[in-house]
Order: C-alpha cells, then structure tokens, then sequence
C-alpha cells in the first residue's frame, strides 16, 4: 500500500471535516481500511477519534484497524434525495473489537426487509463519487 500524503487526504475529500485528530481515518478510508483509534496505555477502543482517551485520558493514541465484524445495532432509512425504494439504509454497528463501540455506515447487499437488529455484519466497502466509503454486509 502505497502511503498518501496529507494534502493528498484533503485534496480527495475536500467536503470531509478532517483535523489532526482523525486525519488517519479518512487516509485509512482511502486505502480502504476501517482505522479507529486506540489507546496504549489501557487499550480502550473510541470513536470518534479525539486527541485524549475518554477512559485513562492518555495522549498515547494510535489509529488501529479494525477485524470489521460486528452486529447491527440500530438502523434508521433516508428518503430523501435519490434513494431507492424504501429508503437508503444508514446503520450503527457494535464492533467486536470492544462493547460499545460503534461506526455508522450503510447497508449493502441486503433487503430492506432481512435487515434486523443484532444480525451480524462485516466491512464491505462501496464508492461514492469514485472515493472508497466503509459499508457493511450480513455475514455469509
């Protein structure tokens, strides 16, 4: 993998809010890699990322890939805009790696009506304007 550079990150993402606390994360998207930081020093998984462990308040903070696997948690779906029938699905995950902690992302290749809470889900990823977005499946 090649590395990307920081005026790369932005110049790719110029609607993205990005700061030097989650600069990581959108350069993982880019390389399609799901990073959430990590404290060293207790190992406490957070998002979204931040300059201080919500747990021990350490600055010893390191952006780590995730396995992807986690259950659906919630779901809400947008009608709004260009959406397919029944709504576009946004979901929160529960990641394996830690209870509670969750990313937000879409639903992909799955009904409307076989989405369920606490089914199982992995990363997939899907593009949008030909930049790489984190996405999840069920679990095959």
């Amino acid at each position: 993998m090649t590395d990307i550079s920081d005026q790369e990150v932005f110049d790719r993402q110029p609607g993205a809010s990005i700061d030097r606390d989650n600069i990581h994360f959108f350069r993982g998207l880019l390389q399609r890699t799901l990073l959430i930081n990590r404290c060293q020093d207790c190992q406490a998984w957070f998002q979204p990322p931040g300059p201080l462990c919500p747990v021990c308040w350490s600055d010893n903070i390191r952006p780590t890939e995730v396995s992807g696997r986690g259950t659906l948690h919630s779901v809400t779906f947008i009608h709004g805009g260009p959406t397919p029938p029944g709504g576009y699905p946004i979901a929160v995950i529960e990641l394996e790696e830690q209870q509670g902690l969750r990313a937000s992302a879409t639903i992909i290749d799955c009904e409307k009506d076989d989405i369920r809470i606490g089914m199982p889900v992995e990363l997939a990823w899907t593009e949008r304007n030909g930049e790489p977005l984190p996405a999840f499946r069920p679990k095959g």
